[in-house]
């Protein structure tokens, strides 16, 4: 599966909209994580990683950002992340960065694993290297 954006139920109500995720029914993963990322200082860049073996979804609860992608098969895309009912699904292996920060943006990470420092890949040459050793069966 390749990065792409979930849309997640949306109930629409004059007191005020509600979405929700309920696992396993909007989600292509098991919850093994949550996290968020927050009071981001303009111009700053969040990410800059992948992982190995980590599935990832990214929520703009509140404000923007946008997530440029570059993915196993070697395409780059940009999400623009603005709405609370719609997430970015990253498979292992997307090599991602996070940029563009709106003021007060609010960016929910829901991740398959605990956290392990061992899948980061912090490095774009180790992720390419990674990603042509995956491609040859190594």
């Amino acid at each position: 599966m390749n990065p792409c954006l979930i849309h997640f139920p949306k109930i629409t109500d004059p007191r005020g909209n509600l979405s929700f995720l309920q696992s396993p029914d909007q989600l292509p993963f098991s919850i093994g994580r949550v996290f968020w990322t927050y009071d981001v200082p303009g111009g700053e860049k969040r990410g800059a990683h992948a992982y190995k073996k980590q599935q990832e979804i990214i929520i703009a609860l509140s404000g923007s950002f946008d997530v440029m992608v570059k993915r196993a098969d070697g395409i780059e895309e940009k999400f623009s992340l603005n709405r609370s009912y719609y997430g970015l699904y990253l498979p292992a292996l997307s090599w991602r960065v996070m940029e563009n920060f709106s003021t007060n943006s609010l960016g929910l990470h829901i991740s398959s694993e605990a956290y392990n420092a061992a899948d980061y890949i912090r490095d774009f040459d180790m992720f390419k290297q990674t990603l042509h050793e995956q491609s040859n069966g190594i």
